[in-house]
């Protein structure tokens, strides 16, 4: 997800989360690696729910559910749930109530990469 300039300096992330802040920024690039040119969808089907499809290929399964298990060790508000389909795989990220700030930025910023690329967006 490059050319998101906007999240760049990560003050979106909350004080609950426990990666290291000198972490954060490696964590970010893992996850923009790992979405682009595999993200071809985005939608927010519940105010709390962000579900974004991914393009199936090899170790990307393998790659998500690595990064998915380190995400909810530091951030432990995020539920993500990992659906593999034909070709795609489907991976829902929610939150509570109180984090709904933090699913909304990361919407904002994986948003941004999707109208950069080919993907769509839906509400």
């Amino acid at each position: 997800m490059t050319g998101v300039s906007t999240m760049r300096d990560l003050a979106w992330v909350p004080r609950s989360c426990t990666l290291p802040t000198e972490e954060r920024a490696l964590r970010v690039a893992e996850w923009d690696a790992l979405l682009a040119g595999r993200l071809t969808a985005l939608s927010r089907p519940e105010p709390l729910r962000l579900r974004l499809e991914l393009a199936d290929g090899p170790d990307v399964e393998e790659e998500l559910r690595d990064l998915v298990e380190r995400e909810s060790g530091c951030c432990s508000f995020f539920s993500f749930t990992v659906a593999p389909a034909e070709d795609r795989i489907h991976l829902d990220v929610s939150v509570d109530a109180a984090h709904e700030a933090v699913l909304d930025a990361l919407a904002v910023r994986t948003g941004a990469a999707v109208r950069t690329g080919a993907a769509e967006v839906s509400r």
